[in-house]
This record gives C-alpha cells, sequence and structure tokens, in this order.
C-alpha cells in the first residue's frame, strides 16, 4: 500500500468520477450516483435528486484537470478547493473503519464531500512528491485518467477494457507480422 486505505480510496473513487464522463458515460442518472455512492462508501448525507447527480458530474472536469495538473498547480487548486469548503480535518472512526481523516461535516451536499475528500488524499499525494502515479490511459482512443497503484508503476490504462483492447491489437498485430 502506498498510501493509507482512506486516501487510497478516495482517489480511486474520484477518478472513476473523473473518467465517467468518458463514452460511454456511467454517471447518467440518479441510480447511476446511488451505486457510486454505495461502492464508495461515503457517508453524510444523499438526497438523491436530479440536481444532486448535476452538482457531482460538474466536478469531473475540474477533478480531470487536477489529477492532469503539475505539482504546483495541483497545490493550488487543492488549497483552494479546502478554503471554499472551510475544511477542518478531525480524525473520525465509524462503521468498523479505524481512526481516518474526515475534513467536512456529513450535512455537507455530496459534491463539497467528494471535493473535499479529494483535496485531503491530494495533500498526500503532493507531500510524497507521487503525482507521477497519475497518467493518461495509453489507450490511443482514450483519454482516461489511470491511478497506478502498483509497486513497480506498471498500470498504462484507465480500464480493464482498454488494456484488452490493446492486448487484443498488439497479438493481431503480432500474428500478421508473423504471417508474412
Amino acid at each position: 500500500m502506498i498510501f493509507t486505505h482512506d486516501t487510497e480510496a478516495a482517489l480511486l473513487a474520484a477518478v472513476e468520477l473523473a473518467n465517467s464522463e468518458l463514452e460511454p458515460d456511467t454517471m447518467n442518472t440518479v441510480e447511476d450516483l446511488d451505486r457510486y455512492f454505495s461502492r464508495w462508501v461515503y457517508t453524510g448525507s444523499h438526497t438523491h435528486a436530479q440536481a444532486e447527480l448535476d452538482a457531482v458530474r460538474a466536478l469531473r472536469a475540474p477533478l480531470r484537470r487536477l489529477f492532469t495538473s503539475s505539482r504546483d498547480e495541483a497545490v493550488r487548486a487543492v488549497n483552494q478547493m479546502l478554503a471554499d469548503a472551510a475544511a477542518v480535518p478531525q480524525l473520525v472512526r465509524h462503521d468498523g473503519i479505524d481512526w481516518h481523516i474526515h475534513a467536512i461535516g456529513p450535512d455537507a451536499p455530496l459534491e463539497t464531500r467528494i471535493m473535499v475528500e479529494t483535496a485531503m488524499a491530494m495533500v498526500d499525494v503532493i507531500r510524497a512528491d507521487k503525482m507521477s502515479r497519475f497518467s493518461v490511459c495509453a489507450d490511443v482512443d482514450c483519454e482516461g485518467v489511470v491511478l497506478d497503484l502498483s509497486r513497480n508503476r506498471s498500470r498504462k490504462f484507465c480500464s480493464t477494457a482498454c488494456g484488452n483492447r490493446n492486448a487484443v491489437a498488439a497479438y493481431r498485430s503480432r500474428q500478421r507480422a508473423s504471417a508474412n
């Protein structure tokens, strides 16, 4: 594990959200948001409303910019995100999860909690000088964000689908080359 559990979970959730606007868009309905909320074990208020979905969807482009920015740009963005939310980091323990940091109350809007949790996770990334853990998918037809948490930094694709598509293309290319 490179980062603490809550940092990795927040980063993975934010990368999934940022990539959800790629084709096919996977964050279109309130039900999609409900599944995302449950999958990443967010706590606090969740209105199940279209306005909430719209607000969460609006985070996707800023998150993409954050993950593909330089370290200095990320510092400015994170500081602004935390200031805008008036974040006050506190250690909490709940739902069988040991001590971890929450920096915004459970009554804050979901989109604010997602942004603050992402910003707090990015504090760890920036302090550890690990911005290189983020990249853009190696698939030439994809612009997905890749978070490489592997020990040997070998992750190149944003999803299994992109990885499989490229593996099949490479296999077919080798087959054509050996046939000639």
